[in-house]
This record gives C-alpha cells, sequence and structure tokens, in this order.
C-alpha cells in the first residue's frame, strides 16, 4: 500500500493507492497554516488514520510547494513558508516510525500522469502547471529526475525566450516578478498573468475564466489575449523540447482546460523546435486535482 499526501497552503489530503493503482481511501482535512508542529501532527494523524482503517501500513510520500535542499536537507523555496527551514522529511519519519519521501507537488503531478495518467508508456515526460504559478516537472523511466539542486523542471522562473512586440506592445524587459527577477515565464503564463496581459491590451480588469468564456462568446479581445497565451507557451515549451525532447508534455492547472491550446500550440511549438518533423505530444491531465496526491503516493516505486 502507498500513502500519498498533497500539503497545500489551504488543505492537506492524503489518498491510499494499491499496486496497480486503484485509489482506495481519500481523505481531506484544513491545513495547520502557520504551524510547522501541527502540520506534522496533521500528517501523522492522516497516516494512522489511514493505517487503522485500511489494516495496513503504507509506504509515505508527500507532495509540498517547494522542495527539500540536497545541501541542508531543509525544506526551501515553499510557498507555505511556515515549512521553510525544517528537515520535514526527516522529522515525519520520527514521528511516523517510517522513511518519507517528498517532493515538489509539481514534479508530483508529473510522476501521476507519467504512471498512470495521460502520458503512461511514454518513456520522457515533462508535466506542466498553468495556474496561480507556473511550475514543471521531469520524469524519464517512471523515475522523477530532480536533479543534484533538486529544481529540474523549474521552467517558471526562466525568461520568456524570443521576447516580441504584440499590438504594438513590446514584451521586455517583461513584467516584475516576485522571484526578483522581470520577464519570467510565470510572470506571463500563469492564471495572474493572462489576466495582466488582456488589462494591457484592453485597459478592462477580467478574470481568467471571463477571459476564456469571452472568447468562446467571440470576443475579439479575448480571442487576442489567448493568441498571445498560446504564442507564450509555444515559445517557453520549445526550449523544454530542444533541452529534454520530451515524448509527451502534460497540461495541469486551471488554464490546462483551455481547449484551443492543444489545438493552436503544437503548430506553433514546432516553429521554435530544432527538428524538422515534430512528434512530441502535448495532452491534458487525466486524474485532475487527484494527480498531486497520487503522484506523491508513487514517489514510492515498486
Amino acid at each position: 500500500m502507498r500513502y500519498g499526501i498533497d500539503l497545500g497552503g489551504t488543505k492537506t489530503e492524503i489518498a491510499a493507492l494499491t499496486g496497480d493503482g486503484t485509489m482506495v481511501h481519500r481523505r481531506r482535512v484544513p491545513s495547520a497554516q502557520g504551524d510547522y508542529r501541527a502540520t506534522l501532527e496533521t500528517i501523522a494523524g492522516l497516516v494512522e488514520t489511514a493505517d487503522r482503517e485500511l489494516g495496513a501500513r503504507g509506504t509515505v510520500g508527500i507532495g509540498i510547494p517547494g522542495t527539500v535542499s540536497p545541501a541542508t536537507g531543509l525544506v526551501k523555496n515553499a510557498n507555505s513558508t511556515w515549512l521553510i527551514g525544517h528537515p520535514l522529511d526527516r522529522d515525519l519519519a520520527a514521528r511516523l516510525g517510517r522513511p518519507v519521501r517528498v517532493a515538489n507537488d509539481a514534479d508530483c503531478f508529473a510522476l501521476s500522469e507519467a504512471i498512470d495518467g495521460a502520458a503512461a508508456g511514454a518513456t520522457s515526460v515533462f508535466g506542466v502547471i498553468l495556474g496561480t504559478g507556473v511550475g514543471g516537472g521531469l520524469v524519464h523511466a517512471g523515475r522523477l529526475v530532480a536533479g543534484p539542486n533538486a529544481i529540474a523542471g523549474e521552467w517558471g522562473h526562466n525568461p520568456l525566450p524570443a521576447m516580441r512586440v504584440f499590438d504594438g506592445q513590446d514584451e521586455r524587459p517583461g513584467p516584475a516578478c516576485y522571484c526578483g527577477r522581470t520577464g519570467c515565464v510565470e510572470t506571463f503564463l500563469s492564471g495572474g498573468g493572462l489576466v495582466a496581459d488582456h488589462e494591457r491590451h484592453t485597459g478592462r480588469r477580467l478574470g481568467a475564466e471571463q477571459i476564456v468564456a469571452a472568447d468562446l462568446a467571440g470576443d475579439a479581445d479575448a480571442d487576442a489575449a489567448l493568441a498571445r497565451y498560446a504564442d507564450r507557451l509555444a515559445r517557453a515549451l520549445a526550449v523544454v523540447v530542444n533541452i529534454f525532447d520530451p515524448e509527451t508534455i502534460v497540461l495541469g492547472g486551471g488554464l490546462s482546460n483551455v481547449e484551443r491550446l492543444y489545438r493552436d500550440v503544437p503548430a506553433l511549438l514546432a516553429r521554435h523546435c530544432l527538428t524538422d518533423r515534430l512528434v512530441t505530444k502535448l495532452v491534458r491531465n487525466k486524474h485532475g486535482d487527484s494527480s498531486g496526491v497520487r503522484g506523491a503516493a508513487w514517489l514510492w516505486p515498486a
């Protein structure tokens, strides 16, 4: 039995998977925001309840909005800031009396979709999160590629490549990013990035879902905003394809539900990749908001 835990800013969720990936237990509770010790107890309570109800002792994998530094063994780069600077995996292992594996939540998404999701059967997979933030994870031969710095797949804080002028507006140097840089991929391709771009070109502020709905209703400004978004997504993904050359790219997050991306991006992507024929597939995720917790469970291979 494998237990996966998705440790988010507002909710903490556990799921138990059998060897064939069948989910046999799932529970969600509020996260202990701002309290590290309470977070440990919340996770321990979920695991111990699963043990008791299933009559099993599962392996434990956890997806977090950050990562564990290979240099220090402490959590870094976490949106849930109360985790930063703590040895989460070691503290939980001591509390639960069993080993614990921790990975970035985008990595867990990618692993889930590579194992038994939309990219099942592909040797190399890039999983993309397009939501409040922009993240990514690399999987090769069913295993995460974490890298010696634990930042493999973190494409969201690279600069948007091949910046250009749209309707008289120059993309350069790009919007300011919270990381301290300007023009990061995340500032263009997050939900907030889409909203800000639409507002810059129209003077009207609509939410991301409103922009998508307006496009479907035939609004020309919304159509143009999503055309720019698709162009930028293709340019950003081309860097990944030229370096990693994945068989499949899986989109996740709220903007993965924009149907036109699967129509428009592949042809745009091919223009920027160093190949005469692009065979990389661009697909929508299969497991939706279950991917994170499922991928955390799959951190323990058979």
